[in-house]
C-alpha cells in the first residue's frame, strides 16, 4: 500500500506551486518577449527565410579602427574608404584628431589612413582615373546662442590700391573707430583694385576690390556688438597702405555661429592609399555636392562658406588634368543638393538636400543646362516642401532616365515627415513627377542602393528629426522598377538616421555605416551616441544557389562604344550584364552610383559579347563593376573595368 503524503507536505507543495504560477504571471510579458525573440533569431537564420528576405550580420571592427563614419566610398581596389574627419566631435576638432580608415570587406581587415585635415562634411566623387576628389570640410564648429563669448561676423577687407594685391594672415587685427579690436579667424587675400579707362584722355577710374573674412572680438562680452556700418583700420599699416586698405562691417554680434567651410581640396589615391592636396576652391564649402560631368570634370555646388552662410550660388568646376578650379554658372541651391548627370552639359536636381538654406529658395526640382545656364522646373511632386533629408536615386538601368525621390522631412528640425515616393521620366518631352508606391513608414534619412538585379534596396531612416523620440525605423525593403512595387526584406538590428551611409559591395552584399541620433531614449532625456557598428546585408539572391562566373580575360580598360567579350561557363544562363558605378555616400546622398545596361550582341559557347554605350553622359569616365545576372536575378561577383 502506497503511503499518502502528509497534509503538511501537500500544503507546502501547493504553496510552492502557487508561488511559481504567480511569479510566472507577473513575468509573463518578459517570458513571452524572450520566447518571441528566441523564435525570431531561429526564424531569420533558416535557409527558407534567407532565400526570401536575405540576412543581416554585424562586421567586427577592432577598437583601434572604429570611427564615426561620415563618408563611405567604394574604391576600384575593392576597399571601402571611411572618412570621419573630426566625426562631429568638437573635442576631436579642437585637438586636431582627424580619422580615415580603409576597410577590406572581402577579408574584414582594416588600415588607418593619415588624414591631413578635417574632411568632416566635405563633398566627394570618383575621378576618371579612379582617384577620389574630396573638397571642402570644416573650418569651425557651430556655437549655439548663449554659448558665444565673443562678438563676431563678416568683415569685408577693401583694397583701393590698383598696383598691388595684399595677403593678411590669420590673426590680423581690425580696430573700430571706438577702438574695439577684432581678430581674423582665417588668412585672407585681397586682389588689387580694378582700373577702368575713361573716355577722356587716358584717365582711369579705380574701383576698390574686396575679400571677406570672419572676425571675432579680442575681448569677450557685449562690448564687441555693433549693428552699424563702420570702417575699421588694419593694425600695423601706415601711410598710404593704411589709406588704401581697411575693413568694413555692418553687424558683429553674439548670435549663433554656424559651421564654417574650407576652400581646400584633396585627391585620394586608392593605389598609394594617400591624400594629396590639390588646388583650392575659390569658395569655402561645408556640405557641398560634387558631381562628375560627362567630360570627367567635376561640378562643385553649394555648402556653407567661411562665415557660415550658404554659398550664394557661386559654383565652380574642377579639372583633374590641371588640378585647378574655374568658375561655373551661378545658381543657388541648399546644401548637399542631389544632382544626376542626364545629358551632355545637363544635370537634374531632384530637390533632395540635406539641410541648410531657406525654405523658399533653391528647393524646386528641375533640369539645369550648364551650357546655357537655364533651369527648367519639373512639376508634379506631391509634398514639395518635404524634400529635406529625402533619398534620390537614378533607377536602374540608367538608360531609362528615371529618377525616384523617396521620403523626406520638413525644413530644419520640423516634425513633419512623409512616406511619399515619386518618379520622373526625364526621357519624355515634358517631364513631370508621377506618384510612386508609398514607403511602409514616414521616413527621413532613408538609404537607397542600386542592386545588380535592377532593384533598389532601401533601409533604415527615422520618422523624427535625427531619430528624436526613439523613431529609428528597423525596416528594409526592395523597390522593383519593373513592377513599381516594394517587397519586404529582412529587418536590420541597428537603427540608422542622420550621418548614415550604405554601399553595394563587389560581392553583392550591402554595407551600412554610421548614425548620429540626438538622443538615446524615447523621452529625449539622454544624449545619443554615434553608431560605430557596421551591419552588412546579404540579399536573397546570395542564397539561391551557384552564382554565374565571369572573367574579362585580363582586360581592365575600355572606351565608350567598345565591344567587350566576357568569358563564362555560365554564358547560356546569363540574361543581363550591367556596369555599376561604385557608390560615394554621405548624408543620404549618393548620386555617383548608377547601373548601365550593356546590350548582349553575341553568344558563343562559353563567352558572350556586350557593347558599352558611346555616351559619356550615360557612362561618365571612371572605374565600374561589371556584373552579370542569370534569369533568377543571381549576380556574379563584380569585376573592375575602367571606362574612358
Amino acid at each position: 500500500m502506497t503511503e499518502r503524503p502528509s497534509r503538511r507536505i501537500t500544503r507546502k507543495t501547493l504553496l510552492t506551486t502557487a508561488a511559481v504560477v504567480a511569479l510566472a504571471a507577473l513575468n509573463a510579458p518578459a517570458v513571452t518577449g524572450f520566447a518571441q525573440h528566441a523564435y525570431h533569431r531561429y526564424e531569420i537564420n533558416q535557409p527558407e527565410y534567407k532565400g526570401k528576405y536575405g540576412h543581416w550580420a554585424l562586421a567586427t571592427l577592432p577598437d583601434q579602427h572604429q570611427l564615426n563614419a561620415i563618408h563611405a566610398i567604394l574604391l576600384h581596389t575593392g576597399m571601402v574608404l571611411l572618412i570621419a574627419g573630426s566625426g562631429n566631435n568638437v573635442k576631436h576638432f579642437d585637438g586636431g584628431v582627424f580619422k580615415s580608415t580603409l576597410w577590406d570587406p572581402a577579408t574584414n581587415t582594416f588600415k588607418k589612413i593619415d588624414t591631413p585635415a578635417d574632411l568632416f562634411c566635405s563633398g566627394h566623387t570618383q575621378l576618371r582615373d579612379g582617384r577620389i576628389l574630396i573638397a571642402g570640410g570644416t573650418a569651425r564648429y557651430e556655437v549655439l546662442k548663449g554659448d558665444v563669448k565673443r562678438a563676431g561676423g563678416a568683415m569685408l577687407v577693401k583694397n583701393e590700391d590698383p598696383d598691388q594685391a595684399r595677403a593678411f594672415p590669420k590673426g590680423t587685427v581690425f580696430r573700430s573707430p571706438a577702438g574695439v579690436a577684432y581678430r581674423s579667424q582665417f588668412a585672407v587675400h585681397v586682389p588689387a583694385a580694378k582700373k577702368t579707362p575713361t573716355s577722356r584722355g587716358g584717365n582711369v577710374t579705380v574701383t576698390a576690390s574686396e575679400a571677406r573674412v570672419f572676425v571675432e572680438a579680442v575681448e569677450q562680452g557685449p562690448l564687441g556688438i555693433t549693428n552699424t556700418t563702420e570702417r575699421y583700420e588694419i593694425q600695423g599699416l601706415r601711410g598710404r597702405d593704411a589709406d588704401n586698405l581697411y575693413g568694413m562691417a555692418n553687424k558683429l554680434g553674439l548670435d549663433k555661429k554656424d559651421f564654417q567651410g574650407v576652400k581646400d581640396a584633396y585627391e585620394f589615391d586608392p593605389v598609394t592609399e594617400k591624400y594629396t592636396k590639390v588646388g583650392s576652391m575659390s569658395e569655402a564649402r561645408w556640405y557641398p555636392s560634387l558631381t562628375t560631368l560627362s567630360d570627367g570634370r567635376v561640378l562643385a555646388v553649394s555648402g556653407l562658406d567661411d562665415i557660415g552662410q550658404v554659398v550664394p550660388g557661386k559654383n565652380e568646376i574642377y579639372d583633374p588634368a590641371t588640378k585647378t578650379w574655374s568658375k561655373a554658372p551661378t545658381r543657388y541651391f541648399p546644401t548637399y543638393p542631389s544632382f544626376f548627370l542626364t545629358g551632355r552639359g545637363k544635370v537634374f536636381y531632384s530637390g533632395s538636400n540635406a539641410g541648410y538654406g531657406p525654405a523658399d529658395k533653391g528647393r524646386k526640382p528641375g533640369l539645369w543646362d550648364l551650357t546655357t545656364d537655364t533651369f527648367t522646373a519639373i512639376p508634379g511632386l506631391n509634398d514639395p516642401d518635404i524634400l529635406e533629408t529625402s533619398s534620390s536615386v537614378l533607377l536602374p538601368p540608367a538608360q531609362d532616365k528615371k529618377v525616384m525621390v523617396l521620403g523626406g522631412g520638413g525644413v530644419g528640425e520640423s516634425r513633419t515627415a512623409t512616406s511619399r515616393t515619386a518618379i520622373v521620366d526625364l526621357g519624355t518631352k515634358h517631364p513631370a513627377f508621377q506618384p510612386g508606391p508609398r514607403l511602409p513608414d514616414k521616413t527621413r534619412y532613408l538609404n537607397s542602393v542600386i542592386m545588380p538585379d535592377d532593384t533598389v534596396f532601401t533601409t533604415g531612416g527615422s520618422s523624427g528629426y535625427r531619430g528624436k523620440g526613439a523613431s529609428d525605423i528597423l525596416r528594409a525593403q526592395f523597390y522593383n522598377p519593373a513592377a513599381d512595387a516594394f517587397t519586404p526584406a529582412a529587418a536590420p538590428s541597428v537603427g540608422r538616421d542622420y550621418h548614415t551611409e550604405a554601399l553595394l559591395l563587389p560581392d553583392g552584399r550591402v554595407a551600412v555605416f554610421g548614425s548620429d541620433p540626438l538622443f538615446a531614449d524615447k523621452a529625449d532625456s539622454r544624449p545619443g551616441h554615434f553608431e560605430q557598428r557596421v551591419e552588412v546585408y546579404s540579399p536573397p539572391y546570395l542564397f539561391h544557389g551557384v552564382r554565374p562566373r565571369l572573367d574579362l580575360g585580363g582586360r581592365t580598360r575600355a572606351s565608350g562604344g567598345d565591344e567587350l567579350t566576357l568569358g563564362s561557363a555560365d554564358a547560356a544562363r546569363i540574361t543581363r550584364v550591367r556596369l555599376l558605378r561604385p557608390g560615394s555616400a554621405t548624408h543620404v546622398t549618393d548620386f555617383d552610383q548608377r547601373s548601365v545596361a550593356l546590350d548582349v550582341i553575341r553568344r558563343a559557347g562559353t563567352s558572350l559579347t556586350v557593347r558599352i554605350p558611346d555616351d559619356p553622359s550615360l557612362v561618365p569616365p571612371g572605374w565600374y563593376m561589371v556584373v552579370a545576372t542569370d534569369g533568377g536575378g543571381t549576380p556574379s561577383k563584380a569585376l573592375w573595368l575602367r571606362v574612358r
